[in-house]
């Protein structure tokens, strides 16, 4: 698919978003859901090590740049399984319907037995609703696309993630996004509380404006990149050797999903990629 296929794909997902975050209002509204919400135990948290390198392993069932990805497990549940093996230290479930072929029910098969792995909503995400709605099937996580929203918006969102329990993932893409972003999460406070992660800095090396992949996005950006808060690499990682090159250059983690579901052995993938990179942490 061109690029210029794609030039609207961001917008597209953000539009789709917004008609799903009005029909789901309609369903169940603000008051029902808070309500809901209040009855809850809190969520699974993110606990990261000191030197370690970290592995967000996604599920998803279709990718809009390469098509279907036929995992060779045959559920999400048993995707997730097999990361959990490998030691995954979150597991990321892609629920968007239209491009990805994913869903709610996805995200609450995954968390039904996922034990104490925290799991994250990965979603086009435009409402504090939504981050809500995520915590209600479960999720302990979600992402924010700094790219989609407005810098209030986006404050907003993420302050809802806070009164959640939940940590938050904020992605960028480029230095635009990121100095979007800063101002926030240092008004956001500590982004670790102990092993504790509160929120994540992610660079996206697939510009999802265009859905083009450079890999060597990931050097450009580090050098910008705060020292004081985790951040992950997200997409472009295709062998566990990689891992080794972004923990060098400073990423504390990375978000893996296609070569994971294409892989013949994703709990040995994920092993080797949390391997590869500690060798360049230590």
């Amino acid at each position: 698919m061109s690029a210029a296929a794609n030039s609207n794909f961001l917008q597209a997902m953000a539009a789709s978003s917004r008609r799903r975050d009005e029909t789901a209002r309609r369903q169940l509204s603000d008051a029902q859901q808070r309500s809901l919400l209040a009855g809850l135990d809190q969520p699974k948290p993110l606990r990261l090590k000191a030197g370690a390198f970290d592995v967000i392993a996604e599920i998803k069932k279709r990718s809009p740049a390469e098509g279907k990805l036929d995992a060779k497990l045959a559920s999400p549940a048993e995707q997730a399984a097999a990361y959990i093996e490998g030691q995954a230290v979150a597991l990321s479930v892609l629920t968007e319907p239209e491009r990805f072929d994913g869903g709610l029910e996805d995200l609450r098969a995954v968390v039904a037995m996922a034990g104490d792995t925290p799991v994250m909503r990965k979603d086009f995400l435009v409402s504090s609703y939504q981050v809500r709605e995520a915590r209600l099937a479960g999720a302990s996580g979600v992402l924010l696309i700094a790219a989609m929203l407005e810098p209030d918006q986006l404050e907003a969102m993420l302050q809802s993630a806070f009164e959640q329990q939940m940590f938050a993932l904020v992605e960028v893409f480029d230095t635009a996004d990121l100095n979007a972003c800063l101002p926030l999460l240092e008004r956001a406070g500590d982004a670790m509380e102990g092993d504790r992660c509160r929120f994540l800095l992610g660079v996206n090396c697939r510009d999802l404006r265009s859905l083009q992949v450079d890999f060597d996005h990931f050097a450009r950006m580090a050098e910008l990149l705060p020292s004081n808060v985790p951040c992950v690499a997200e997409s472009g990682l295709k062998t566990a050797g990689q891992a080794g090159v972004l923990a060098a250059q400073g990423y504390s983690l990375a978000l893996v999903g296609t070569a994971l579901m294409r892989s013949d052995n994703p709990a040995a993938m994920v092993a080797a990629i949390r391997a590869a990179g500690a060798v360049s942490c230590s």
